[in-house]
């Protein structure tokens, strides 16, 4: 199924700013706690770094939930060891409202590591896409708004410092399913990176959740992306590849030739990773080479945890190899007392068709979830792997 979701335009770039949109900081003594941060990524922006992540959000009177954005510039001295960032996460997360200030209501931005940069400009999808027959959570205290395509650009903050300012709220059109209106019931940004195409495209992973038989409950998660076309960012669409049923947390990265390859998180415990040849219209299962791979003994564990997963030009100046690095989570010897030490993250690197384990990049106690990768490609041998962010 492939699907147009916005009318042509001939205007370049996005659109003119809604002005029914607008970010909003969660301001001192406002009665909301953020409760917990999840889907963490890394941005780089010219010589900037940022971690991101989904900011869980709670009003304690009446308990409504909703998501925002968190952010906060990565400095040199961080960068060069282990630290903990967005320790106090309330004044970096910006919320988005819809509304007049009176009657205003926050609106759902779920997985907002979806992002392409490109250049100076940060392209970040947002929100979930349901039909309009399934109902939300009564507990939410988010509008469902469909899938949203935010701009944000790093600038000055006033108390000193950069910031990641949001703006340029593109309203993304509902994907209509007018030819399988009964196979999904929800799209949600995968919360992995995605990728801007050698001609001009910008390719976001999406997760799918769609039916399988009669049973109201035998529902499986699937993996594809979503596009824009280079000249007109509010005309949509959605891949007719998927993954196999069962494989969730997208990461999307280009590859030789224009190959684009997917990486999952599959209901076995397996890491499935899928090739296309096609700018994502079909997916074929990279067997005998990357798919299943890594995996866990212990089955569905790897469900819902994302890898860091990007490409890289490594070696000398003279003998430059492009590679894919990996991060995964791997389960720990148990320690002295007989007790697991709990997830350790780990390194790969691979050719498509050599593997190699660099080893451990988490520190002694850590028990990581999902990862995110940012590898810096210098001059004069100076190549580094940036950072890592982990969701423990």
């Amino acid at each position: 199924m492939c699907c147009n979701t916005g009318g042509a335009s001939e205007t370049e770039g996005p659109q003119p700013v809604d002005p029914q949109f607008a970010w909003k900081g969660i301001k001192d003594g406002e009665d909301v706690t953020v409760e917990s941060l999840g889907v963490p990524g890394l941005l780089k922006v010219g010589n900037d770094v940022f971690a991101v992540a989904e900011a869980q959000c709670k009003k304690s009177a009446g308990g409504a939930t909703f998501t925002g954005i968190a952010s906060q510039i990565i400095t040199t001295p961080t960068a060069n060891a282990p630290e903990e960032v967005l320790k106090d996460p309330k004044d970096k997360t910006q919320v988005l409202e819809q509304g007049s200030s009176e009657d205003a209501k926050r609106v759902d931005v779920s997985r907002p590591t979806t992002t392409v940069v490109n250049g100076n400009d940060i392209y970040m999808l947002v929100g979930k896409y349901s039909p309009p027959a399934v109902s939300s959570d009564p507990k939410s205290g988010a509008g469902d708004m469909g899938f949203l395509l935010v701009k944000g650009e790093v600038s000055d903050e006033s108390g000193g410092g950069k910031g990641i300012q949001w703006k340029n709220n593109t309203d993304v059109s509902r994907v209509s399913f007018d030819e399988q209106p009964e196979t999904w019931t929800q799209l949600i940004g995968g919360g992995g990176s995605g990728v801007k195409t050698k001609n001009g495209n910008l390719l976001f992973p999406v997760e799918g959740t769609r039916k399988e038989g009669e049973a109201q409950d035998n529902e499986k998660a699937v993996s594809l992306v979503i596009c824009t076309l280079k000249d007109n960012r509010n005309s949509w669409t959605l891949s007719k590849g998927m993954s196999d049923g069962g494989c969730s947390v997208p990461s999307i990265v280009e590859w030789k030739d224009n190959q684009l390859m997917m990486m999952t998180a599959c209901d076995d415990g397996r890491r499935r990773v899928y090739e296309s040849s096609d700018k994502g219209e079909s997916w074929t299962e990279a067997l005998g080479t990357l798919s299943r791979v890594w995996g866990n003994e212990q089955g569905g564990e790897a469900k819902a945890v994302r890898s860091g997963f990007i490409t890289a030009t490594i070696d000398g100046v003279d003998d430059k190899r492009n590679v894919m690095l990996v991060t995964l989570p791997v389960t720990a010897e148990k320690d002295d007392n007989g007790g697991n030490e709990g997830g350790k993250l780990r390194l790969w690197l691979t050719d498509n068709t050599h593997i190699v384990d660099i080893g451990p990049v988490s520190g002694k106690g850590d028990d990581v979830a999902a990862s995110s990768l940012l590898y810096n490609s210098g001059t004069n041998n100076e190549d580094k792997l940036i950072d890592t962010v982990r969701e423990e």
